[in-house]
């Protein structure tokens, strides 16, 4: 899917909704517990019941792999079931490492378990962020702007010499290694205000925005200073979705904030031209 389908998903969708699946087995619901699998359950359930809202699906790898080999099905079993659907697949994998073991990485998710994108982190440089972009129609999420407080000890220290601050580097030669049918970047929904900044560097890339919901961020921010002419914009909400509830009514209440946001969505497409 190139960013002309992405755009068309969104028009189709009347959404820029991506929900991550952090599914934590501590959290989930305990009658789930009862199952041979119970993130899978728990998934499935929410899938089915947001599909429609959402355009795309972001695992984050963590809560998979601290469960060892069954966190591996788990998560196996969510992608095969993803394929059902129309939707933008993300593995919320944050790697990043010398090349031949990026190409490793790569394998791992783009192909093996045929993710269309994930998260890559670029300290390590070009030759550590290459290897995920060698697949055609597969997607590199670079991290570009993280909304943790941690964020202030690297992201912004500036270039004495550029005046540049270190995500801004980032952005400015990462932007010459793919294009935007194959490279998109993170960027925080609480650095809502830093999107003006950003989009006069990549003014054509996707940008994928997390913290919308239990962290805070304002979608309305979000999209005041992010949007493009193809709207440009997934925005990613987990924890304020997924664990509406943590009753049996837990797919319902997904659905019920899910549709909240497509319909804030909706609204902003509409009053962009976008729709």
């Amino acid at each position: 899917m190139n960013s002309q389908g992405l755009f068309q998903l969104i028009q189709k969708k009347r959404s820029f909704l991506c929900i991550g699946l952090d599914s934590d087995i501590g959290k989930i619901p305990k009658h789930l517990l009862e199952k041979d699998d119970p993130v899978f359950e728990f998934n499935k359930r929410i899938i089915d019941n947001t599909h429609e809202l959402a355009i795309a699906y972001k695992p984050n790898l963590a809560f998979y792999e601290s469960n060892g080999s069954k966190g591996w099905k788990s998560l196996e079993k969510t992608i095969e079931y993803l394929k059902k659907f129309e939707v933008f697949t993300i593995a919320d994998a944050k790697r990043g490492d010398i090349g031949n073991t990026s190409a490793q990485y790569a394998k791992t998710f783009l192909e093996n378990l045929d993710f269309d994108s994930v998260t890559v982190a670029p300290y390590m440089g070009e030759d550590s962020v290459k290897p995920f972009l060698a697949f055609e129609n597969k997607w590199v999420v670079l991290l570009a702007l993280t909304s943790n407080k941690g964020a202030f000890n690297f992201q912004f220290l500036k270039d004495s010499k550029s005046g540049k601050a270190f995500f801004e580097e980032v952005l400015t030669q990462s932007r010459q290694w793919g294009n935007t049918d194959n490279l998109m970047y993170v960027v925080g929904a609480t650095q809502a205000e830093m999107l003006g900044g950003i989009r006069a560097i990549i003014p054509d890339h996707f940008l994928l925005v997390p913290g919308v919901g239990a962290q805070g961020g304002s979608l309305q921010e979000v999209a005041k200073y992010g949007l493009n002419k193809q709207c440009g914009l997934i925005v990613n909400s987990s924890r304020g979705i997924i664990f509406a509830s943590g009753e049996k009514d837990f797919a319902e209440k997904a659905n019920g904030q899910a549709s909240l946001l497509q319909q804030q969505m909706e609204s902003i497409l509409r009053e962009n031209g976008l729709i």
